[in-house]
């Protein structure tokens, strides 16, 4: 089995994020906590690694994963533009369980699935997976699980799933919250006809802050009659993407995780 690292012991959390780092620097995998629930994550910028990731869930190109950033500068460098709404929200929400899907840079060579040229992007707020973030730019993270399995939230949950196909766990106890960041869609406000932000998956930020946020500019609740309905998975169809509601950091919006 592949080793797991234990964060609260210090000689363990210094062998492992060396481990993490060296793994992902390789184009492997690496399980590692958020401030939501736990992520399989790869280098963004590693086109087999990101393939590495969606096949150890048991995932298709159709459903991307989420990018998690060390902090706004690296937003800028990763979307084509950030709307002054969306400048709000990240002051608010950031770092945080809010998960942002913005046209993508257009310039960058990438390739993390059927996005149709989105991105979605977090800042998490947890200090163990920002610093690897810091040391190795933005990681591709989608929730630490099979595709239809809840997320996980311990260490073993995350490695009954995903066994052998990640090369380093990183133990930080259990999840604080469990609840998977809220997914918005906000390419609509940048050159959009109708400029709206859309809820594609509520979770740690409900649609009551969000609206304190941006006002008229989110989308009317949905009534409670029309329900959405939901697929084996617990995804919902959205209109650039697909977004798994297992998904956390994960959440490939826009289309996610």
């Amino acid at each position: 089995m592949s080793p797991v690292y234990d964060s609260r012991d210090e000689a363990q959390l210094l062998s492992g994020m060396r481990h993490a780092r060296q793994a992902i620097g390789r184009g492997e995998l690496v399980v590692l906590p958020t401030d939501t629930v736990y992520g399989i994550a790869a280098n963004a910028f590693d086109a087999g690694a990101v393939t590495r990731l969606l096949q150890a869930k048991g995932r298709g190109r159709e459903q991307p994963p989420p990018v998690l950033v060390a902090g706004v500068s690296t937003l800028r460098a990763l979307v084509a533009e950030i709307p002054e709404p969306v400048e709000r929200l990240v002051e608010e929400f950031w770092p945080g369980g809010l998960t942002i899907i913005l046209p993508a840079q257009p310039s960058l060579s990438w390739d993390l699935g059927d996005t149709r040229g989105t991105v979605a992007v977090r800042m998490p707020a947890h200090n163990l997976t920002l610093e690897l973030l810091e040391e190795c730019g933005p990681l591709a993270v989608s929730s630490a699980n099979l595709t239809g399995r809840p997320a996980a939230t311990t260490i073993d949950e995350a490695r009954d799933m995903l066994e052998t196909s990640v090369e380093v766990y990183i133990d930080a106890g259990p999840s604080e919250t469990g609840i998977a960041s809220t997914i918005v869609d906000a390419t609509s406000l940048v050159g959009g006809s109708e400029p709206l932000v859309r809820v594609l998956r509520e979770g740690a930020v409900d649609r009551e802050r969000l609206r304190a946020v941006l006002g008229d500019l989110l989308e009317p609740d949905p009534p409670l009659s029309g329900a959405v309905a939901l697929d084996e998975t617990g995804s919902e169809g959205a209109e650039r993407r697909e977004v798994a509601a297992d998904d956390e950091p994960d959440a490939a919006a826009g289309g996610s995780a």
